[in-house]
Order: C-alpha cells, then structure tokens, then sequence
C-alpha cells in the first residue's frame, strides 16, 4: 500500500493523478498547509523538508515530484507511463525536472518570496517578475518539450499530470495562456481524463 501526502491544491495533484491512473492501490492523507500541518513534528517526521506531497512506499518515504511521479510509473508498467528507449526517458527526465527546478520555483515567487528574501521591497520585485518569467517557461514548454497531444506525443506519460499545472500556475499570476495554443490543448485534454476529474473532486477544485 502506498500513501500520498498532500494539501489540497498543492503540486501534489500530480502524482495524485498518476496513482489514479495507473490503478494503484493506494491511501491519501491530507497535510494542510494553512493550519500549520506541514510544520508539526508528526509530519516533519515523514518529510523533514516540510513540503509535499511526500509518498510512504513499502520500502520508505519518496519526495520531490520527479521522484515520486517516476517510482510509480516504474512500480506499475503495465500503464506504460514510461518511454521505452533511453532518450525518450531522459526527454521525460528533462521536463519533470524543469517543471520542478525552474517553473514552480519561477511560480513560487508569487506567494512564497520570504524564501529567498527577508525585506518586502525585494519579495514585492520578485511579484513583478513572475508573469514574464512564467511566459517564458511556457514559450520553452510550448516550442521544445511539448510533442504532441500529450507531452511526450501520442501517448499520455508520468509527465502529463506534472505539465497539467503550468497553465494553473499562469492563471494563478495572471498570465495569459491564449498566447501558448499547445499548453491551452494540453491543460483541455488533461480535463477530459476522468482520473483527473475523480482527484480534482478530492482536492476541491
């Protein structure tokens, strides 16, 4: 059995969607970051980087989106949520790790500037660059990473419910998706997928 910690709304969707879809069997305990949870020592426990999601396995605790969303993939193979060949993995590798490295952290400065920066004056600059660094992330996505109807092309991959949240981190800042067809395809296709709907419902949304 596996548990997935997570707060409603939170990247934790991803893998959240990933469980649904390959079948597994799997527990979900919510962590909310408004009240505190996060930071309580019950939790620090499991993750002592006070952040989710964070996934219990059999074996220990995962954390970090790339790393959780490519040990369900690997545990569940017949979802073929994983490219056969080695580049396509690594092309698969490439974006997971950009969307977790340089897009939500691009994102994260909207809402969580305290992390990098003590006085309001820089958090309020860092709010102002939000928007065109977002614009760009998604101008990368659009013209390199994203190959098809899905991100790896014609079939749907432990990258698709990560790249689902680039176009409700742009909403979130206020950018303007109309500009990026392909990442506005993705994010209407995404929600057809009824294991999107089912964990959405479970995350409010």
């Amino acid at each position: 059995m596996l548990t997935l910690y997570y707060a409603k709304g939170s990247s934790a969707l991803a893998p959240h969607i990933l469980l649904e879809e390959v079948g597994a069997q799997y527990a979900v305990h919510e962590v909310p970051i408004a009240k505190g949870a996060h930071r309580e020592p019950e939790y620090l426990e499991i993750n002592p980087k006070a952040r989710v999601p964070a996934l219990m396995t059999p074996e220990g605790v995962i954390t970090e989106n790339p790393a959780i969303l490519t040990y369900i993939a690997e545990t569940h193979p017949r979802a073929e949520m994983l490219p056969d060949s080695p580049f396509a993995r690594a092309e698969a590798n490439t974006l997971c790790a950009y969307l977790c490295g340089t897009v939500h952290v691009a994102f994260a400065h909207l809402q969580r500037g305290a992390r990098w920066a003590d006085s309001t004056d820089a958090q309020d600059a860092m709010k102002t660059k939000v928007v065109t660094n977002l614009n760009d992330c998604a101008q990368i996505i659009e013209d390199r990473h994203l190959k098809g109807r899905w991100a790896l092309g014609d079939q749907f991959s432990l990258c698709d419910p990560y790249l689902f949240f680039v176009p409700r981190w742009m909403a979130k800042a206020g950018a303007d998706l109309s500009q990026f067809p392909k990442l506005a395809a993705h994010h209407d296709a995404m929600l057809q997928r009824p294991a999107v709907l089912a964990v959405m419902a479970v995350h409010g949304l």
